[in-house]
């Protein structure tokens, strides 16, 4: 047996034990990247550890390091509560508000999986009180946080313009960003009006229901302020406030400092993103000690290990030897939309951040063949990886689940959105491939 394909099973086995056992699938990636590396390919700890990308692993550490800041001083609850404030009491706009500030979440740094936890019960509340599916503004949610998640200063955008750096691909930060946030507001469009959104529009919250004290996280209204716990973090929503206070503003102009002095200068994220939260740590020590715990320290690993394997993967010409196999079934489009659907199905049940890395290397060989646009295609990559998410074997469609509304069991939510995740996985990558590779093949 060659080593592609010793690599190509510990990789099936990395992805089944990590989806069947709650262990890190980063520290699985370690463990296979070691023995992998040594016993099959005779290199030394050294040479395994040369894949790691310090780089990505810095960008990590400083935008969840900057996102904890902002959740810490307040600056995220503001952001929320100032959307809600926005509806005017238009019950047909809440689930939009919900899909948009999740999107800006995960857009300036905040792993998907936090911004679901963090905006899911707010939004799965207002759902109970006016009588919106459960279903639609669970998967607004989920479908939020993928809309934004490939921002160039996200943690999925990251991921994938730094794998498609390090391949040698071209890098178009722009066309895979726009792709995830188009494709996930015409789901979102579609699940609006499948699941009664004209209904909601002729619906207004009437002014005796704005008790002054704001919005709760349960999507009730009054004085008191109801406390989410999310991601290890308590999140007081509905708060009575007294205006925006210096550090919040600090906060804001930090983010787009950040995006500003990154893109358009053309700095490193990571050095740009936890010098930004190093200031305002500064400006306010004792608030933020305890931010640095915050960092997404799984993620961290996660990433971490995946992509040391992914670099074992490639020194054992695993993704040449799948992407001839693709490219060999006829036509490199046919290969590209099994490659789309891999990255589906595999996602579905595993994590998306963790299969970025291994994913975009493999569909090498098919750019090199030609006819394909390699931006277009790896932005197709990209969605059908993430898209699957609203699955409830995935941590976002958990979310959703386990903060449904009193007013649907819990057995009829999670059918709900079954049926709707299988309806994502088999028709979702089929049609972000027509809408994404087709056009640009032969061009």
């Amino acid at each position: 047996m060659g080593p592609e394909w010793v690599a190509i099973i510990a990789l099936v086995a990395l992805f089944v034990i990590g989806t069947l056992l709650p262990i890190n699938m980063g520290a699985l990636a370690y463990v296979a990247a070691w023995l992998v590396g040594m016993y099959a390919l005779d290199l030394d700890e050294k040479e395994i550890l040369a894949g790691i990308s310090g780089d990505l692993v810095l960008t990590l550490i400083g935008v969840t390091y900057l996102f904890a800041i902002a959740r810490n001083n307040g600056t995220v609850d503001l952001i929320v509560e100032t959307a809600v404030k926005a509806v005017g009491g238009r019950v047909a706009l809440i689930p939009w508000v919900m899909f948009g500030v999740t999107a800006l979440l995960t857009a300036i740094g905040a792993a998907s999986p936090a911004a679901c936890a963090i905006i899911g019960p707010i939004a799965l509340g207002f759902a109970g009180r006016y009588n919106i599916s459960p279903l639609m503004m669970g998967m607004f949610v989920v479908h939020g946080a993928q809309g934004g998640g490939f921002s160039p200063i996200s943690i999925y955008g990251t991921i994938t313009n730094s794998v498609m750096e390090e391949n040698g691909l071209p890098v178009s930060e722009m066309t895979v960003f726009l792709a995830s946030l188009i494709v996930n507001l015409i789901m979102a469009t579609i699940l609006f009006f499948a699941l009664g959104g004209r209904r909601l529009m002729s619906q207004r919250i009437e002014p005796d229901e704005e008790v002054e004290g704001g919005v709760h996280a349960d999507g009730s209204t009054g004085g008191n302020p109801v406390s989410t716990r999310g991601q290890g973090t308590d999140t007081l929503m509905g708060t009575q406030t007294s205006g925006v206070r210096l550090e919040q503003v600090l906060t804001l102009l930090a983010f787009v400092g950040t995006a500003v002095t990154a893109l358009v200068f053309d700095k490193n994220i990571g050095f740009v993103a936890i010098t930004a939260a190093v200031i305002l740590a500064m400006l306010s020590g004792n608030q933020h000690k305890g931010a640095v715990n915050q960092i997404a320290w799984p993620t961290v690993l996660l990433v971490a290990g995946v992509s040391t394997y992914a670099a074992i993967l490639t020194q054992a010409g695993s993704p040449e030897f799948v992407g001839k196999w693709a490219a060999g079934l006829g036509a490199v489009v046919i290969g590209a939309l099994i490659l789309c659907y891999v990255g589906g199905v595999v996602s579905a049940f595993a994590s998306s951040t963790a299969l970025l890395p291994v994913i975009v290397p493999i569909a090498i060989p098919l750019i090199v063949e030609g006819g394909i646009h390699p931006a277009m295609f790896v932005a197709a990559l990209a969605v059908s990886s993430t898209i699957v998410d609203v699955s409830p074997f995935s941590t976002n469609g958990a979310l959703m689940l386990a903060n449904r509304p009193d007013t649907i069991s819990e057995q009829k939510y999670y059918s709900q959105i079954i049926r709707y995740s299988v309806i994502v996985v088999v028709a979702g990558p089929l049609l972000v491939w027509a809408a994404l590779v087709l056009p640009g093949w032969g061009a």
